[in-house]
């Protein structure tokens, strides 16, 4: 028997037990002890458990058996200087070992939607502190990533000449929203907020939820001042969600680019004012979206909308963009007799 296989035999027997333990056991020097099990860690045979003086090592077996002994939650404040998330999440994932053992579609899920997060943090918020906690319970991983920032919100609005932060939320759901245009695509927030359970947007007072199990998005107003940005991103650990299925889903497979060139518009978003849709209000639905080839508009809860809303959209816009695909869905009769009336005047005016 190597000292490799002495070695995990007795991790096995043991159950739980430190680095000096299998030393005194074995006989053997703590550094090729230390090597031997950061191979066995790696090779997912053993799970570390800890850090520094406080590590120990555990068998598979036995964290079974005792899935108390490993920690749940993971804090920390880092100083924004010098940060690169990979380097985040390798040690959140040291820290947290039962991430490791997760399903692949959602660790997959969980490193990009935390990597994308926490990026923008450190490249957009100018906060000198960002602060992380994620939270391993009850079928759920939540992460929290929390500065101290300009906000995701205003920083939008100021640096594209917005009128309100709600619009700022507008624009962050068509998607190709950013302050950064060229190092970043805008996709991240975009792709994130699709790929779990819940995502929420937390800003200066301005809240947005992403609830993708009820299909629901929404907005609202709130007296408690969050100053500069808290996103919460949560998933279920049996989640049957990937990773390719999201991109494929705002990719137009009709080409071979393979771009993000779909978005999908929640046009009861845009409803204000108790006003329906009105040509102005189309407008600020469309400004941006000339950068996808297919635009899928989704009429839920939308009660009517203007015969000005719909030519504006139906015609003006498809006559200026015609190679731009135009898709509705959930429309009532109302919805869908106003649009097929905008797409008729459109055809006699050719």
């Amino acid at each position: 028997m190597t000292n490799k296989e002495k070695i995990l035999d007795l991790i096995e027997q043991k159950g739980k037990i430190t680095s000096r333990e299998i030393t005194n056991a074995i006989s053997v020097s703590r550094q090729y002890v230390n090597s031997v099990i950061s191979k066995l860690v790696a090779e997912k045979k053993v799970i570390k458990v800890g850090s520094t003086r406080y590590t120990f090592y555990v068998s598979r077996v036995y964290i079974k058996k005792h899935p108390e002994i490993i920690p749940s939650v993971f804090k920390k404040k880092y100083i924004n200087k010098s940060l690169e998330e990979h380097q985040v999440v390798l040690e959140i994932e040291d820290k947290l070992p039962q991430l490791q053992e997760l399903p692949e579609n959602v660790r997959s899920i969980f490193i990009f939607a935390f990597s994308e997060i926490f990026n923008n943090a450190i490249e957009h918020s100018r906060s000198k502190i960002i602060f992380v906690e994620v939270i391993m319970r009850d079928k759920s991983l939540l992460f929290t990533i929390n500065d101290a920032g300009v906000g995701v919100f205003r920083n939008i609005m100021k640096k594209r000449n917005l009128k309100s932060e709600i619009e700022a939320i507008q624009d962050l759901l068509k998607g190709k929203t950013t302050t950064m245009p060229k190092s970043h695509s805008g996709e991240g927030i975009f792709f994130t907020s699709k790929a779990g359970e819940m995502f929420t947007l937390d800003s200066f007072g301005q809240i947005l939820i992403v609830n993708n199990t009820t299909r629901d998005i929404s907005n609202r107003t709130t007296s408690i001042i969050k100053r500069g940005t808290r996103v919460i991103f949560k998933i279920n650990i049996d989640s049957d969600l990937h990773l390719n299925d999201i991109f494929k889903k705002y990719t137009n497979l009709d080409n071979e680019s393979y771009g993000f060139d779909k978005t999908e518009i929640r046009v009861k978003l845009f409803i204000s004012g108790g006003v329906y849709i009105s040509r102005s209000q189309a407008r600020r639905i469309l400004e941006g979206l000339d950068k996808f080839k297919v635009i899928l508009f989704d009429y839920e809860k939308v009660p009517l909308i203007g015969q000005a809303f719909a030519d504006e959209i139906y015609r003006v816009f498809q006559k200026r963009y015609p190679d731009i695909h135009l898709k509705n869905k959930n429309m009532n009769e109302g919805v869908s007799f106003m649009i097929k009336r905008a797409k008729n005047e459109a055809g006699k005016k050719k």
